[in-house]
Parts: structure tokens; C-alpha cells; sequence
């Protein structure tokens, strides 16, 4: 008795060897089953002693791979059936066993597998030569086929010329929504059903296509029987016969119709961008001469009664230039200059319109001659007044400089003092009294003169120039006194003050200084 317990089989191990040289050159799935016995002299098992090459079961085990397998206990449904009965019946008749196709299901990784086999048996050698065929590969392929057809939203089509017989798959009926009780659309039946706009181009490409034989692949447009307009694709190509003229075509048509319809929504999206980008540049070249009508110029020298005046203007809104600081420099009619610096509370488009508002007040109301405190009460009762009250405050400084006196006369409303450097000193001028613009209607303004002397230097600036974050006010008016000092010896000395104090990456204000020069 073996360690199979009640099994037994006969010595097989040269008769194997014999049939597995002889499965080595076969083709196909053929293996060699020995039975195993029971004690009771019935077969209750095969086991496979050989295999050919090509051998595979449904378990995906291939050649060697078999050698060893138990039927029963790697087939247990095969037990009993017909199948089963033929093995029987060949190994003790010996008469060959065809097999009905049936079908087997297996569940590798707990996932059905069921295939359909026709299986033939014969005994030999106190065994069975055992060959089967796998009849649902074709099938198989052919759901691939379906599955890519419709994943793809194509369908294939042949046309046998010779014959006159036109084949479609499902997905074709699918695409032109055509009954398929109504059979295949016949090549001469297709222009009927394309729109007008598209049909010389298809024509043009069916009649290279029918008489040379040549290629296409086409886009149209074509309409179903419900009136929907959709989008095909048409690509094929064409056997021809030894003279070179086409008796057989193959090709595929492919609805495009949901990836032209989000083409086109992109390609609307993209107007619109576009559009879009057009008003904004439009809106910008607006803007751009708006600032340069409206707002200082970032940089600028000039010369005004005998006096040489620099400017430096800069914006906390880098590339806008829509600060709320501001200056003018002007010559007046009777020879003098008149030099301004103003700071409107906030920034922004409010912030510039309420600042040319003061601006092209206060020069037109100079131009006159009127007196510097007559212009700054005037201004204040125009803020007071305005409409809108958000931005309405404003500090500024107004100097009137005579060149035949050499004096300068200034009134200020609000404003931090000019810094007057002297012979390598540095001193903030007095104030005179003067309340910021817009804040009360009871103000008075006072003016105050200085005669500047030859090498005089005077700084006018906003508070942009010396505030910085967690520091007082007056530490910063000191430290900009300090600087000026240093670079008083120098012919850059608007721009060295600048690049010492402005950290650009911590202010938070505009600035704008003027620096006046005898």
C-alpha cells in the first residue's frame, strides 16, 4: 500500500518517459494520465505522467507545469460527469473518447473563471492520451473586440466589391442610429445622409478610395434619422486584385461627435479669453494715459529760477503708479517758482483722484498769484466739501521761491518740515501753523521765509521716507537728517538718501521727495 493509502498504480516511470519524448514534439495541449486505484480495484483518480510543450489549463499551468497534477483534486467538478465517464470508458474499452463541448469553471483568487472545452481521450499504455481545445479564446477576443469598440465609440465595416455584400459591426448601428433590421448603410446610400457642407470633400475621398485604391481618412458630418448632427470619422483602406483595382474594403468608423463638441467649447473658451484679455489691455493703455495725465512722473530734474530741482517719485504699488503722494514744479508768469509736495490719506484710484484734484487746484489758483495761505484755506474748503469723505485729508507743502531775492516763502498743512542742509548741517525748518487739509472747516494757515544761500540744500519728502515698522517718527526724521549729512558731498544726494533709508521690502507707503538745490 502506498502513502496515497488505498491508491495504487502500476510501475510507469520507462512507459512516461516513452510518451513524454513523444509529447515533446506535439503541438497543442495532449497529456498522459495513469489511473489510480482503490482498494476496491475502481479508479478514483488520474494523475498526469507527461504533458506536451504547448499543454495549458484553465489554471494558466503550461507543460512540466502539469506533470504530477491530481484530476480530482485539481478538477474536483470533473468527478461524474460526462467527462469523467469517458475517461472510464476509454481506459476500460478501449474505444477513443470525443467529447461534447462543455463548459468548466474554476475560481483562481476567488474569482470565477468559466471556459469552454472539447476534450478527446485514448488509451494507451495502461493510460490515457488526453488532447483538448480551448473553443472560448475566439470568443474571448471577440469581447476584447466589443469592449474596445466601445470604449473607442468605433465600429468596424467591410465591403466585399466582388461579392456586393456589406458587413458592419454592432457599434456601427450605434453611430448612425440606424435600426439594425435595416442592415448596413450601402457606400452609395452614405452622402444622403451627410451634411451638404461636407459631402465633395467625402466624395472627393471615396472616389480615390473605390478606384485607386488609395486610403482615407476622413471627418463629416452626418445626419441620423432624429435629426441629430454628429461628428464620424471614416478610415479605411482597400484590397485590390493583380490588375490593381480595389474588390475588398476594411475600415472602422469612430463618433467624434463629444470630443469635436469639446473642441469647440474650448476653442469658445479661449474667444472669450482672448476677448477678455483684448478689453484688458485696452483698459491698461486707458490707464497708462490716465497716469501720465493725472499722476507725477517717477523721475525728474529740472531747472526753475535759478534753482535745480530733483524728483523722486515712487509709488508703493510698484507698476501702477497710483499713490496718493504727489508733487508739482512749475515756473509761475512773474519768473518765480512754485515747488509743492502732498500726501492724500489711503492709495488707489480714490486716493490719485482726490490728489489731481490738488494738484491742478493748487496750480491754477498759484498761476493767479494768489497768496500761498489764501490757496491752502481754499483747498481745505474744497476737501471739506467733496462728496466723498473717505479720502478727503491731505498734508501738503507749498513754497513760492523768488529768484531776484533769493527767498523762499512756504506754508504747510499738516506736513512733516522741510530738512535745510547748510554748510554740512542738517536742521528741520519751523513750522508754520497749519492744520491738515479736510479736517475742520476753522483753520488758518500761516507762511513762513527763508533766504537760501549758495550750496543750500532743502529736502521736501513725504512720511514714506522715514517711517518704518516699530520705529517712532522722530527716529526716523533723525536717522534721515544723519544720512543727508553723510551724503552731502556727493552729486547723488536725492538718490543716495533713498537707497540708505527704503528697505523695498518692508514699506508699506509711497514716497516721493524733492530735492531743491541753489
Amino acid at each position: 500500500m502506498t502513502a496515497e493509502g488505498a491508491r495504487t498504480t502500476a510501475p510507469t516511470a520507462p512507459t512516461a518517459s516513452v510518451v513524454q519524448e513523444l509529447l515533446d514534439g506535439l503541438s497543442g495541449s495532449v497529456t498522459f494520465l495513469v489511473p489510480l486505484y482503490g482498494v476496491d480495484g475502481e479508479v478514483e483518480d488520474f494523475r498526469v505522467e507527461a504533458a506536451s510543450p504547448d499543454a495549458v489549463d484553465i489554471g494558466g499551468r503550461r507543460g512540466k507545469e502539469l506533470v504530477g497534477v491530481s484530476v480530482v483534486e485539481t478538477y474536483p467538478t470533473v468527478r461524474g460527469t460526462a467527462l469523467w465517464q469517458g475517461y472510464l470508458g476509454a481506459l476500460e474499452g478501449g474505444v477513443r473518447y470525443d467529447g461534447e463541448p462543455f463548459e468548466y469553471e474554476e475560481l483562481p483568487a476567488g474569482v470565477p473563471r468559466r471556459s469552454r472545452y472539447t476534450v478527446r481521450a485514448a488509451a494507451c499504455q495502461g493510460g490515457l492520451i488526453v488532447s483538448w481545445v480551448r473553443l472560448d479564446s475566439g470568443e474571448r477576443e471577440q469581447r476584447r473586440l466589443e469592449v474596445m469598440q466601445r470604449l473607442g465609440n468605433l465600429g468596424w465595416a467591410n465591403w466585399d466589391l466582388v461579392r456586393s455584400t456589406l458587413t458592419w459591426s454592432e457599434q456601427v448601428y450605434d453611430i448612425f442610429d440606424r435600426d439594425p433590421s435595416l442592415g448596413p448603410m450601402a457606400l452609395e446610400e452614405l452622402p444622403r445622409h451627410v451634411v451638404a457642407a461636407d459631402l465633395p470633400a467625402l466624395r472627393d475621398d471615396l472616389r480615390r478610395l473605390l478606384g485607386d485604391g488609395r486610403a482615407v481618412d476622413h471627418t463629416f458630418r452626418v445626419t441620423t434619422d432624429r435629426g441629430e448632427v454628429r461628428h464620424v470619422r471614416l478610415v479605411a483602406e482597400a484590397e485590390t486584385d493583380a490588375l490593381g483595382s480595389p474588390v475588398e474594403i476594411h475600415g472602422f468608423f469612430q463618433d467624434l461627435t463629444a470630443r469635436t463638441r469639446a473642441e469647440e467649447r474650448l476653442l469658445g473658451h479661449e474667444r472669450t479669453a482672448l476677448a477678455q484679455q483684448g478689453r484688458l489691455a485696452a483698459e491698461r493703455a486707458l490707464a497708462a494715459r490716465l497716469q501720465h495725465a493725472l499722476l507725477p512722473l517717477p523721475q525728474q530734474s529740472l531747472r526753475l529760477a535759478g534753482l535745480t530741482v530733483d524728483v523722486a517719485y515712487q509709488p508703493h504699488q510698484e507698476g501702477l503708479n497710483v499713490g496718493g503722494d504727489w508733487y508739482s514744479a512749475i515756473e509761475l508768469p512773474d519768473g518765480s517758482a512754485l515747488l509743492v509736495i502732498g500726501d492724500v490719506a489711503g492709495h488707489g484710484l480714490d486716493a490719485v483722484a482726490t490728489m489731481a484734484q490738488l494738484r491742478f487746484t493748487a496750480k491754477g489758483m498759484a498761476i493767479t498769484g494768489m497768496p500761498l495761505p489764501t490757496i491752502l484755506a481754499r483747498l481745505n474748503t474744497l476737501l471739506w466739501h467733496s462728496a466723498e469723505r473717505a479720502f478727503n485729508t491731505a498734508t501738503v507743502i507749498m513754497a513760492r521761491y523768488e529768484p531776484a531775492t533769493e527767498l523762499l516763502t512756504w506754508v504747510q498743512a499738516g506736513h512733516l518740515p522741510p530738512l535745510l542742509l547748510r554748510q554740512g548741517e542738517a536742521r528741520y525748518l519751523p513750522s508754520p501753523h497749519g492744520v491738515l487739509l479736510g479736517a475742520t472747516t476753522a483753520t488758518r494757515y500761516d507762511s513762513s521765509t527763508i533766504r537760501l544761500l549758495p550750496g543750500d540744500h532743502l529736502l521736501f519728502f513725504t512720511d514714506g521716507l522715514v517711517e518704518a515698522p516699530g520705529q517712532l517718527l522722530d527716529d526716523g526724521l533723525a536717522r534721515l537728517a544723519r544720512t543727508a549729512v553723510e551724503h552731502s558731498g556727493g552729486d547723488r544726494l536725492l538718490d543716495d538718501v533713498i537707497d540708505s533709508l527704503v528697505d523695498a521690502d518692508t514699506r508699506r507707503d509711497d514716497i516721493c521727495v524733492m530735492h531743491i538745490s541753489v
